[in-house]
């Protein structure tokens, strides 16, 4: 209803500005008067020392700025904002809104309200009618807002979610639909961004151990880089390294061969070295068995020889011992 009676009040407005250019200004039919320069700079048409601009060139506005106890004309492309244009044949003037209107088109059509009001249809109020409710962000009278808003613009159209929803154009949301993932910061729906990656480069030269020389078996790799960081939500990158197994083009490294035959040599020398030592330290203790035997034999031969001396010792005795006879007689010889 707004923008109808707008539209129909610049409908007014050029037919107006229509007739104004058709009949003769009478800008160019001033007289000169004493005091009155027409030598104006700013787009005046005459002016004066004490009071600037007289008389506008067509098509401007005259407008009185107040300076200090005086006001001093000055012309205008278009009104300043509490200021309306008015078109007369001798004059374009600036007229002051409403008290209650902070712009206006004309002095019946407000087009902002100044704080305390709320414009509806063309008009500033202290209230809104029952069907609508205040809007102090806007100054305007609006349809109330559906249940989940918190504010709204007109046509429903939500600008702030009551609090655990998340807006997305201008609705409401508890979950996000598909390919939007929440904003708890913004208490919004985002729209989701899946991963991005670029091309393989090329496969690295093969290679074991940092060296392409001296083995077999090597591995080869490539790499890619991430063009596009994903979301909380989004898909996550692919994986961005990867290798495969392949067969060194030189075993031998050069100057190594030699070098290899020493390594070589060297470790058949150690390991001469260490059965050496491993015979000779068998041979050592064979020895110390053999010498603990022998003394163990040794022992065992004393033992011998000491028991058949004290037997025949034993015996020897035995046999000096007298004989007595059995009438009582002495002993016999």
């Amino acid at each position: 209803m707004q923008l109808q009676l707008i539209s129909f009040v610049l409908i007014l407005h050029c037919m107006e500005y229509t007739d104004c250019q058709q009949q003769p200004s009478r800008h160019r039919q001033h007289k000169q008067i004493p005091g009155v320069s027409s030598g104006c700079q700013g787009g005046c048409l005459t002016c004066s020392d004490y009071n600037g601009c007289l008389s506008c060139k067509p098509r401007l506005f005259i407008f009185l700025e107040r300076n200090g106890m005086r006001q001093m004309g000055v012309c205008l492309p278009s009104c300043p904002s509490g200021f309306y244009g008015t078109r007369s044949p001798d004059r374009n003037t600036c007229t002051k809104c409403r008290p209650e209107c902070d712009s206006c088109f004309n002095k019946n059509l407000c087009m902002r309200c100044r704080a305390g009001y709320y414009l509806h249809l063309g008009k500033c109020q202290e209230s809104c009618p029952e069907s609508l409710v205040c809007s102090d962000t806007q100054r305007e009278c609006v349809p109330k807002c559906p249940a989940d808003c918190d504010a709204c613009l007109i046509n429903d159209t939500c600008t702030r979610c009551r609090s655990g929803l998340y807006l997305l154009l201008g609705k409401c949301h508890h979950v996000c639909p598909d390919e939007f993932e929440p904003n708890d910061k913004l208490m919004e729906c985002s729209l989701q961004v899946h991963c991005t990656v670029g091309e393989w480069g090329e496969w690295s030269p093969c290679s074991r151990s940092g060296k392409t020389c001296g083995f077999k078996w090597g591995e080869e790799t490539r790499t890619r880089e991430v063009v596009q960081i994903p979301s909380t939500y989004g898909k996550p990158c692919p994986p961005i390294w990867e290798k495969k197994e392949c067969v060194l083009k030189r075993r031998r490294c050069p100057g190594e061969g030699k070098g290899r035959k020493g390594e070589r040599r060297g470790e058949r020398r150690n390991r001469d070295n260490r059965r050496d030592k491993d015979i000779q330290g068998e041979g050592r203790r064979e020895r110390k068995k053999d010498r603990e035997r022998e003394r163990g034999e040794a022992g065992d031969r004393e033992d011998s020889e000491n028991r058949n001396k004290t037997e025949q010792r034993r015996r020897r005795g035995q046999n000096r011992d007298p004989v007595v006879s059995p009438e009582g007689g002495g002993p016999t010889q």
